[in-house]
């Protein structure tokens, strides 16, 4: 019955949606002036109709904003949507509505002061913002609960528009009041709305104590499950005091694991895996890991959708607690009904937790997913049997023989995969599988796709000695070797000088032709390359070059648990998320999405006054000399150009930011940095057409560093075809300001207009002069409060304290003093950042043995500390 009700009511709904007629508009506009509801209602109807399929109607927005003063709901629902959606674009007429939402705002009925007050939060024009506060106010602390819920959500819209009257107004503290609210919903969304706001603050506005924790959990029981998910995201960043809280507090939420809702499973799930991690009882952690189990399970038997989610939520559970579903390999075997996506989780999923109690079953299950009809799942298979035997070595062999019975399929896609999963086999388990060559090569005529023929060729280089007709294997790749991808190329070039070194009498005229190739026919500036430092050490020492070209291999290890530890331990703080979907953390694709640094108070309590210590002060004349002996520039991070003393001068290689495909034949390559003094956008430009390219401008869209070009002129009159330009374009910090840390970048060339972003480093505004004085350093470091400071930890491969001293003069990162603490190298260094010319302290502690840096930052500048937080992380990682 409901449904044919909906059925009828969408029926005479669709009259609206109906092509309009000439003279309609003038027909609605004298509609909307009738002193009769139903006509009123009925042409508003329209203009909304209108306004749904695109249709612009705002030359009706005095009319319609006529027929707010209305005492009927539906009629004042659909203005209130007209004028959010026209608002923006008629902000002085959107004034006219003012008056009649304050009045609104003030009825007795809920609902009516509920919509008002949600309405003027939606309309993202600052002129009605500053009138939206006093209404705000008396609604955040109105006796109805419905309304208190809507309030507490427009506080956050209200943020988004206009952070600073949030503050100067005091919702955040009503927000905060607000948590010990009777009513849970309004617990809920004012935990919602405190948590969005926290998220894109430069600081902590919203922080779980105790005594706002038994609060959330006592609403956690009564709210709807959205509310649930809200709380349980609240209460996994708060960190416990002591492990028997932690383990009472695990114990009052694990109720929730059995809620029909995912969201609110996978909440639950996120909050204890946190909690787990403040307590050293093992029959604890076991005890909560058997409980979370079920729930798991549950998940995956839902819709694919779900699933999916569940999935890779699971695969994050399993690299922090292995332990986590290890007897329940099956739940993960693939249906045949399951979709492509859910089936290519489940695989990983499996790899992680193979052992060697069920790698049979794991075999059989793979074997039988090898033989599939969609292709991309049977690769996958196949190279999850090569993962195993690289994860369990006493499983090799018999995963060697089920590949092997792959091959004899003689499946093209098959075989060609299979080979790709020796060669790693090859690599893990040197000088033990050989007996298997003489098989792969019976297949070499039946290769054709790249990797599958660069995977054999390592092959028959690595094991040439054994090979007899190695020789006449290697002739038929350089017969066609012109119309080879670059890969194979490559690998073609190395296994012929393998050969050679190991067996010279006959294999000299093989290589020649390959390096002849390679050198003087080659337009793959990599393959040239290789192939001249081939020749000339072959020319210069046939020894040397054996020592380089046939060294030992550093075995492959499973990458199983491919994520690393700090970042796991972030999307564990995510999970339920996004950042758990795609992991990725938050910041990398969420432009809004502040990272703040954590504070570290019970690190830093017994620190006290290092910098009062006896330390080995630099001598500034060598600070930064240490000299490049193989200086490639194939460090990611490098600054580019001659700008400083210290720097490169060897042409950097920037990231392509704009493809010809999508610039009309203009390929742009880019990146910033300091030149100086200067902060300048060097972009290399590619001019891939027939035709010369003129009259450049650029333009960049707000960002948060306030750049903006000194010029709209690109330095640069024309661009003849073919040809390569590298042009730097100056900025300066008079920009207008937003919250975006990727910059947004316009590029006009002729008629046509290209956009693309790229990120700023933060480095660039670290200026030349930063070396601060050694007494003002020991000053600075004594008036900077110790609660401020804050400490991050950092993987590195950068453990040579002189090289990494080096490293990062040349960013402006200047040495000011060092020392040795149990044989731990600790280093003093200043920086000044520019805007806004402030002084930040950073103490680095090398800990060789953790292959980790320990990075103490102080700073006068408060908010600087999340983007020195991240410039430190790019550098030493």
């Amino acid at each position: 019955k409901g449904f044919k009700q909906r059925r009828a009511r969408m029926s005479k709904d669709s009259k609206y949606f109906t092509t309009t007629k000439k003279g309609e508009i003038h027909e609605l506009r004298r509609d909307l002036d009738s002193q009769k509801e139903n006509v009123k209602k009925e042409a508003v109807k329209k203009v909304i109709a209108a306004m749904t399929v695109g249709k612009d109607v705002s030359v009706l927005f005095p009319d319609v904003v006529k027929c707010i003063r209305t005492t009927n709901l539906e009629l004042k629902k659909l203005v209130y949507l007209y004028v959010m959606n026209y608002a923006k674009s008629q902000p002085d007429l959107a004034i006219l509505s003012v008056n009649a939402f304050v009045q609104d705002a003030q009825h007795p009925n809920p609902l009516i002061k509920a919509l008002a007050v949600r309405t003027m939060g939606c309309i993202r024009v600052d002129k009605i913002t500053e009138y939206l506060c006093q209404p705000l106010r008396d609604c955040l602390k109105d006796s109805d609960p419905y309304v208190r819920k809507t309030a507490a959500v427009c506080v956050a819209k209200v943020w988004d528009i206009n952070s600073e009257l949030v503050e100067t107004q005091g919702f955040l503290d009503i927000l905060r009041d607000l948590l010990g609210d009777s009513n849970p919903m309004v617990v809920a969304n004012a935990v919602a709305a405190l948590t969005e706001i926290d998220e894109t603050s430069t600081r902590d506005v919203f922080k779980i104590n105790t005594a706002n924790l038994n609060k959330l959990l006592t609403a956690l029981d009564d709210c709807t499950e959205w509310g649930q998910v809200f709380i349980l995201h609240a209460l996994s960043k708060y960190t416990p005091t002591k492990p028997s809280e932690a383990e009472g507090y695990a114990d009052r939420i694990s109720p929730r694991l059995a809620h029909a809702n995912s969201a609110v499973v996978l909440s639950t799930i996120r909050v204890l895996m946190r909690l787990l991690d403040f307590t050293d009882n093992q029959n604890f952690v076991k005890t909560m890991c058997a409980k979370m189990t079920p729930p798991l399970v549950t998940l995956i038997q839902k819709e694919p959708e779900i699933q999916y989610v569940a999935l890779r939520n699971i695969n994050l559970i399993i690299q922090k607690r292995p332990k986590i579903l290890q007897g329940e390999m099956k739940v993960f075997f693939c249906k045949y009904n399951d979709p492509i996506y859910v089936k290519m989780e489940k695989l990983e999923i499996m790899i992680l937790l193979v052992s060697e109690r069920n790698i049979d079953q794991v075999l059989m299950e793979l074997k039988e997913y090898a033989t599939e009809v969609d292709i991309e799942f049977v690769r996958k298979a196949v190279r999850a049997l090569g993962r195993c035997a690289i994860k369990l070595e006493s499983a090799a062999e018999r995963c060697i023989q089920v590949l092997l019975e792959l091959i004899q399929t003689k499946v093209n896609y098959v075989v060609q995969e299979t080979i790709i999963v020796i060669k790693d086999i090859f690599r893990k388990y040197p000088r033990k599988y050989e007996v298997i060559i003489a098989t792969l090569c019976q297949n070499l005529d039946t290769l054709d796709e790249p990797e599958a023929k660069a995977a054999l060729i390592w092959i028959i280089g690595e094991y040439a000695e054994r090979i007899e007709n190695a020789d006449e294997l290697l002739e038929t790749f350089l017969v066609n070797f012109q119309e080879e991808p670059s890969m194979v190329q490559l690998q073609i070039l190395t296994a012929a000088v393998k050969l050679f070194l190991k067996r010279p009498k006959n294999t000299q005229k093989l290589v020649q032709t390959a390096l002849d190739l390679a050198t003087k026919e080659a337009g793959n500036p990599d393959l040239r390359d290789r192939g001249f430092v081939y020749w000339r050490l072959l020319s210069a020492s046939p020894e040397a070059a054996k020592q380089v070209v046939l060294s030992e291999k550093p075995l492959i290890s499973d990458d199983s648990n491919r994520l690393e530890p700090a970042l796991l331990d972030d999307l564990i703080k995510h999970m339920s998320t996004l950042a758990s979907v795609y992991h990725k953390p938050p910041e990398s694709f969420v432009v809004k999405y502040t990272k703040k640094v954590p504070t570290m108070d019970q690190l830093t309590a017994q620190r006290g006054n290092r910098a009062d210590e006896e330390v080995d002060y630099a001598d500034d004349s060598n600070v930064g000399q240490v000299p490049q002996l193989l200086n490639f520039g194939d460090d990611p991070f490098a600054p580019r150009g001659n700008d400083a003393g210290n720097r490169p001068s060897s042409a950097p290689v920037y990231p392509v930011l704009l493809q010809p495909g999508d610039g009309k034949g203009l390929e742009i390559r880019g990146g910033f940095e300091r030149q100086n003094g200067q902060i300048v956008f060097n972009m290399t430009l590619v001019n891939h057409t027939a035709v010369p390219m003129q009259q450049f401008l650029i333009q960049l869209n707000k960002n948060l560093y306030r750049l903006k070009p000194v010029s709209p002129q690109v330095p640069i009159q024309s661009l003849p075809p073919g040809q390569t330009a590298v042009v730097p374009v100056a900025l300066n910090n008079q920009g207008e300001p937003d919250a975006s840390t990727t910059v947004q970048i316009a590029i006009k060339k002729d008629d046509d207009v290209f956009y693309f972003s790229s990120d700023c480093p933060v480095y660039v505004f670290w200026t030349e002069d930063g070396r601060m004085e050694k007494g003002e350093y020991l000053k600075t470091w004594r008036e900077i409060p110790d609660n401020t400071e804050h400490v991050v930890k950092v993987q590195t491969a950068r453990l040579d304290v002189d090289e990494l001293i080096n490293y990062l003069g040349r960013f402006n990162l200047f040495l000011i003093a060092k020392r040795t603490v149990e044989d731990n190298d600790v280093m003093y260094l200043s920086c000044k950042v520019t805007p806004p010319g402030a002084w930040v302290l950073v103490e680095v502690t090398l800990h060789a043995q953790e292959r980790a840096a320990k990075c103490c930052i102080r700073t006068l500048n408060q908010p600087l500390l999340a983007f020195v937080e991240f410039a430190l992380r790019k550098l030493l990682s």
